[in-house]
């Protein structure tokens, strides 16, 4: 096993506290997903234009108070939980406004609304995890027992100016977020959200998945037919590559339906996709944007690293001790070389991870992303021994 990796998790957990004290108090009244000159950025700004690509229907929009949920876990300090509050209300008028949520509701309310239920029993925790549930399920497409991903056309990447009609994409970042169906048939035990999650599951093994363990990051289906048309290559390098976010996705979200469901079709592709990513990281440990990039420009994605490394922890806890090892070892590398590489300690940066990619063809690359903050927390607080599962 990985050295003595416990304490090395304590000790970051110490540092990830030490931080956070001062970061949350700083950007109590924001809901940030990047930094400008090291200062988060606040998606409820009211200078900010009201769309979906912006503002507070923002896709990364529950992070922040994801963080604050671990931290009120950690430390049972009332201010994450008045932070963590804050930042869920302000996703009330998501709701309000209605037209430009998508299928990454999920995202939205499980760390927010849902955590707060969780950890504090609270009523509008729950209504709000509910309500979000209810559109999450509104966009399943029954003929081809698929969610739905994005709403207006999507203008292709790449290529000259072409709007794509996106009514039958789905992507694999979704398995994240069928969780909020799980969680809302516990509360309700009504079948229905969690027979949804299941087929958009089974699904996305049938179609997503190939035979090395490599992920599609968007499939295209026909939505009056339900019959598969092509992939996308996405926020990857291209069509047929390997975007190391998704292959994160994939391994974590199929764990986590094997939680949720006990279906051990689940686990084992979870494990194919782990193996997959697994045998592809760099001696360096640091993830590249694509598995199959090319050497230049070779732009990284410390993101893929914290998440893939969550999933494996959450995978070698489902299964035998014969093969723990193989995945707790791979997370502690992902997670060891994130920490003494790729991490701001400082106040000089409110983000913790560094040379995070959003996707590859985009025009900026290698900057600060909250969800990478908020998995590698979740993570180190998983290796410590002592974490809530927010999923």
């Amino acid at each position: 096993m990985n050295g003595n990796y416990q304490d090395w998790a304590k000790e970051t957990a110490k540092k990830i506290a030490e931080k956070m004290e001062w970061v949350s108090e700083k950007s109590k009244d924001k809901i940030p997903y990047t930094t400008v000159n090291g200062t988060h950025d606040n998606r409820l700004d009211p200078k900010i234009e009201f769309t979906p690509d912006n503002g507070p229907r923002w896709w990364c929009n529950g992070f922040w108070a994801g963080m604050m949920w671990l931290m009120y876990h950690e430390t049972g300090n009332e201010r994450y939980r008045e932070i963590g509050e804050y930042t869920e209300k302000s996703l009330d008028s998501c709701f309000d406004y209605f037209y430009g949520l998508h299928h990454d509701v999920g995202f939205m309310w499980l760390p927010s609304a849902v955590a707060d239920y969780r950890l504090t029993g609270s009523e509008d925790g729950k209504r709000r995890g509910l309500h979000a549930a209810a559109l999450l399920a509104g966009r399943f497409n029954p003929v081809g027992r698929f969610i739905r991903a994005w709403n207006d056309p999507i203008v292709e990447a790449g290529k000259e100016a072409q709007a794509l009609d996106n009514r039958g994409w789905a992507i694999i970042d979704c398995l994240m977020n069928i969780p909020l169906l799980y969680w809302a048939s516990d509360m309700t035990k009504d079948p229905r959200f969690k027979q949804i999650a299941m087929l958009h599951a089974d699904r996305a093994m049938e179609c997503f998945v190939r035979p090395d363990g490599s992920v599609r990051h968007i499939v295209e289906f026909d939505p009056f037919t339900g019959v598969m048309v092509r992939d996308y290559g996405g926020q990857g390098y291209g069509d047929g590559s390997s975007w190391t976010r998704g292959q994160a996705w994939g391994l974590y979200g199929f764990v986590i339906s094997y939680i949720h469901t006990g279906k051990q079709e689940y686990l084992d592709t979870a494990k194919k996709i782990a193996h997959y990513f697994m045998a592809n990281i760099p001696e360096s440990g640091l993830i590249p944007v694509d598995f199959r990039q090319p050497k230049k420009p070779a732009w990284e994605d410390s993101t893929a690293a914290a998440i893939a490394a969550s999933g494996l922890l959450e995978i070698s806890r489902q299964v035998g001790e014969y093969e723990r090892d193989l995945y707790l070892n791979a997370a502690i590398k992902l997670l060891k070389t994130l920490e003494e590489k790729r991490c701001s300690w400082g106040r000089e940066n409110d983000c913790i991870l560094e040379k995070c990619t959003a996707a590859y063809h985009d025009k900026e690359h290698e900057f600060n992303i909250i969800y990478g903050d908020y998995y590698f927390m979740e993570a180190v607080f998983k290796l410590k021994g002592d974490d809530v599962f927010l999923w």
